[in-house]
């Protein structure tokens, strides 16, 4: 039987009070038509929700392992910063599908998102094998390659093996909410990831201290934790696929080998995959240079990451919005209003971020003794927040602009982009000033500032010409 999407209500029909009401409650909106800027609003609040349990997922982990030692909190440092690696794929992926979904969508042509959504999540499946036997049988061997000490690679492997054995959890949980993005339902993004992480949260203390008969599994148990948490978000997305809450409803019919479309999301996807890897694989760089200076400078860092990533995943499900926003509208024919999402999108989130870097400013040694009571991972997680603050309304306004180009499925600028902010200039800086000027921690944290800032004008700079909204996808 042929699926009939919900009832898309007519905005102009609701108050704003309302129609974010209904945004809440799963109900459909078309986002190519009536007020930009509540389109803007009503796709970000469910991303930005989603966003900050993620955030607040990075924050618990690193808080619960933050007990075990530096050595602990190195180790998931270590281990986070190679899974990001080879999630590349996974992630690259889900811009595809995203930017694809987001256009049959704004066409009008559901039964081709799903389609779409279905080639996609058995591409992830694919990737997913390879990951887990090479991760599962060199697990100790990539953390030495990072330049980890023998006592993090004894604390660290156990975990590290978790998560890339059960890595195809991971990598559904991100795909597939990149589809309920790209088809305007984010609010169902945010219950997956809020069931996914609420769980995590949850058993993380249980699985890594033990409680009654349950054995403490140390920094394991950080990654069991993960892994059942996630294992139900997906199981929850799948429901939600399959069911007719979305516009979109995966199908027998649907589940069905289509060339063309695996053509379509492989070519999007591999200068998306390039693009993330181009800059995961220069903050392993940075990580690989901080470790020339100890475990207590990579744990203070890794504090410092995660607390700034608690500030951006919000900013990134502003700059998400912008993303659905660009594919759907391109999809009906309106490349103005796409192009006007976004420069509304950046100015907020440049807001938001600096009121961000004012805290950071000011209580960045009070916040980093929340997770540790090393004193060189204090000083270290304390500077490296103080100096990266600076460079916040710069990195609000790159990420939304480097959203959209995804959005609009032109993956390969913003890896151009990246190639020359963080490989042609933040590295090769870094360099510099940690070692030839003597800086050490603060020359690096010095180039990562810097190489926001170039990010953001050189992306501004190439939005600017266009050329983004003339292809197809």
């Amino acid at each position: 039987m042929a699926h009939r999407a919900p009832e898309i209500t007519p905005p102009e029909n609701l108050s704003f009070a309302a129609e974010i009401r209904a945004v809440l409650a799963g109900h459909p909106r078309n986002y190519t038509t009536g007020s930009l800027r509540r389109a803007i609003v009503l796709l970000a609040i469910p991303m930005v929700l989603e966003m900050m349990m993620q955030a607040v997922f990075e924050i618990a982990d690193v808080f619960f392992v933050g007990k075990l030692g530096p050595d602990a909190v190195a180790a998931v440092g270590y281990g986070a910063t190679l899974l990001v690696l080879v999630f590349a794929v996974g992630i690259g992926l889900s811009m595809a599908a995203a930017a694809t979904v987001a256009r049959r969508i704004g066409e009008g042509d559901t039964d081709a998102a799903a389609r779409a959504a279905f080639q996609a999540i058995g591409l992830a499946a694919i990737v997913s094998i390879p990951v887990a036997i090479g991760g599962g049988l060199g697990a100790a061997d990539l953390l030495r390659l990072m330049g980890a000490t023998e006592s993090v690679v004894a604390t660290g492997t156990s975990y590290f093996r978790w998560m890339f054995v059960t890595n195809i959890v991971v990598l559904l949980l991100f795909l597939i909410n990149a589809i309920f993005r790209g088809v305007g339902d984010a609010i169902f993004a945010m219950r997956a990831l809020w069931i996914a992480n609420i769980l995590n949260i949850i058993l993380d203390p249980i699985l890594i201290f033990g409680f009654g008969p349950i054995p403490a599994m140390g920094v394991t148990g950080a990654a069991v934790a993960t892994v059942i948490g996630r294992a139900i978000g997906v199981a929850y997305q799948l429901r939600v696929l399959t069911s007719g809450r979305l516009r979109i409803r995966v199908q027998r019919k649907h589940m069905e080998f289509r060339a063309r479309t695996v053509e379509k999301l492989v070519r999007l996807s591999l200068p998306a995959v390039v693009q993330y890897l181009v800059g995961t694989a220069s903050w392993i760089g940075v990580v690989r240079i901080l470790a020339e200076f100890g475990s207590a400078v990579v744990a203070g860092y890794t504090i410092a990451v995660r607390v700034i990533v608690f500030a951006m995943l919000p900013s990134w499900g502003m700059g998400n919005a912008a993303a659905t926003l660009v594919g759907q509208n391109l999809g009906a024919g309106k490349p103005d209003r796409s192009a006007k999402s976004v420069w509304y999108a950046g100015a907020v989130n440049a807001v938001f971020l600096s009121i961000f870097g004012v805290i950071m400013l000011l209580f960045g040694e009070e916040i980093i003794m929340l997770f540790t009571d090393d004193p060189g991972a204090i000083a270290t997680g304390a500077l490296c927040l103080s100096i990266v603050a600076f460079s916040y309304p710069a990195f609000a306004y790159g990420m939304v602009v480097v959203q959209a180009f995804n959005g609009a499925g032109d993956t390969t600028s913003p890896t151009i982009i990246n190639l020359i902010a963080y490989w042609l200039f933040q590295i090769p800086l870094a360099l510099v000033l940690a070692f030839t000027m003597g800086l050490e921690a603060r020359g690096v944290f010095t180039a990562i500032a810097f190489a926001q800032v170039v990010l953001a004008v050189l992306a501004v700079l190439w939005f600017r010409t266009g050329r983004w909204k003339d292809l197809q996808v």
